[in-house]
């Protein structure tokens, strides 16, 4: 599958102190969960306005769908949905008639303002005025406005900001189907790995306005695997740092042990022979991975 989105050196500026974006090179797949990570004020929103044409670009190139962004923004438009911040809702208004002003505007046919509220799940909201909604409500009723004229791709920015446990479950089954049955790319920024990492299939983790990864969620979850380590419980810790520097590996302690960072299978069994054949008790062998919230947190420096 092609890029559906693409930044290439992609630089922004506010003043003349450290960039908002250095050189940011993006590449959101066709068919993908794009999960955009960082800490807030890493550049997230910064990217996403710029591939929106919300804020003018000053250095770097944006192709949606394959074509420079600025040559074809109104035909781009059509099939981009959005949803930056809080959605823009009429709060006297109920669910239908909000979709019902940006129908006309968008002149898609009628019949889409029922389509998507069933999709999103307001379809029996009634007479009730958008301002009496839940938060939870006006974030899917937001997501029901960028989904009125059926676009390919969808970008969202910290969609489940200020949701409960519950409106963060139901907006990801939300957007989980969008994707499987509907066929929408989705490019969803947010600082949450633990919840992102439940979504998407790749992973953009942006802090200071750079890129420090890119790649599928798999890829990530094989660092945590690199980076895990393997823990022995023994009686004499201290022997046992030396007996595992002899074998020109670098143990670390740690409570309840001596940890080796990055040890392959077929090695914790020599290591073991080792440690009884120099006189330590091994009391127990254990495998500690580094979570991705921690991997994320070693890549954006917290």
């Amino acid at each position: 599958m092609g890029c559906c989105v693409e930044t290439v050196d992609l630089t922004h500026r506010f003043s003349e102190a450290e960039p908002a974006l250095d050189r940011v090179r993006l590449q959101v797949t066709e068919g993908s969960i794009y999960g955009f990570l960082g800490p807030n004020g890493a550049g997230k929103t910064t990217t996403l306005r710029l591939i929106l044409g919300l804020l003018k670009k000053q250095r770097g190139e944006i192709y949606v769908f394959g074509r420079p962004f600025t040559e074809t923004r109104v035909e781009t438009l059509r099939r981009l949905g959005s949803m930056i911040e809080s959605p823009s809702i009429y709060a006297h208004l109920t669910a239908a008639e909000n979709l019902q002003i940006l129908q006309r505007v968008y002149r898609c046919p009628k019949r889409r303002v029922e389509e998507v509220l069933e999709v999103v799940g307001l379809a029996r909201t009634g007479r009730k005025r958008a301002g009496q909604f839940s938060l939870g409500m006006k974030q899917r009723l937001g997501l029901a406005l960028a989904l009125l004229h059926a676009p390919t791709l969808l970008v969202l920015d910290e969609p489940t900001n200020g949701l409960d446990p519950n409106g963060i479950l139901e907006m990801r089954g939300l957007l989980r189907t969008l994707n499987r049955e509907h066929g929408v790319t989705i490019l969803v920024s947010s600082h949450l790995l633990s919840e992102v990492e439940k979504l998407v299939t790749h992973v953009g983790i942006i802090n200071h306005g750079r890129l420090l990864f890119q790649g599928t969620l798999a890829e990530l979850l094989s660092r945590r695997r690199a980076n895990a380590s393997v823990v022995f419980e023994t009686d004499d810790d201290a022997k046992a740092e030396l007996v595992i520097r002899g074998l020109a590996l670098s143990p670390n302690a740690v409570p309840g042990g001596v940890a080796i960072r990055g040890l392959e299978r077929e090695q914790v069994a020599g290591v073991n022979r080792a440690l009884v054949e120099s006189g330590v008790g091994v009391f127990q062998i254990g495998r500690v991975e580094s979570d991705l919230e921690k991997i994320f947190l070693d890549m954006v420096g917290g």
